[in-house]
């Protein structure tokens, strides 16, 4: 059973942009595509550890602004890269209001 935690309403998150969500198990961010799908992701780049949450989202993906690095919103994966990985948290949309799953969040890594 999953529990769910509150952060946003969808429209706190413009399309094609991000938002840097403090919860209590740590800084999350969420992802808005211009289709109004919405991912949560650890916000740092694996190569610089880049802010994500400032990066250009495009289609089903978002490019740090750092050194350009392109990741997946769906998987976390770099793309055109053999290693590289973005931790991902389950995140939904109902009645307008964004939720991430919190059991995903307590079971991250927190620095």
């Amino acid at each position: 059973m999953s529990d769910w935690i509150d952060i946003a309403a969808l429209d706190d998150v413009p399309q094609r942009g991000a938002r840097l969500v403090k919860t209590v198990h740590g800084c999350v961010a969420v992802f808005r595509t211009g289709a109004d799908e919405v991912y949560a992701l650890d916000n740092a780049c694996p190569h610089k550890n880049g802010p994500l949450a400032e990066g250009i989202v495009h289609g089903s993906s978002v490019t740090c602004p750092l050194h350009n690095w392109v990741i997946s919103l769906e998987t976390g994966l770099v793309q055109g890269a053999d290693e590289g990985r973005v931790n991902t948290y389950p995140a939904r949309v109902e009645n307008g209001r964004i939720s991430l799953d919190a059991a995903f969040l307590r079971g991250r890594a927190v620095a």
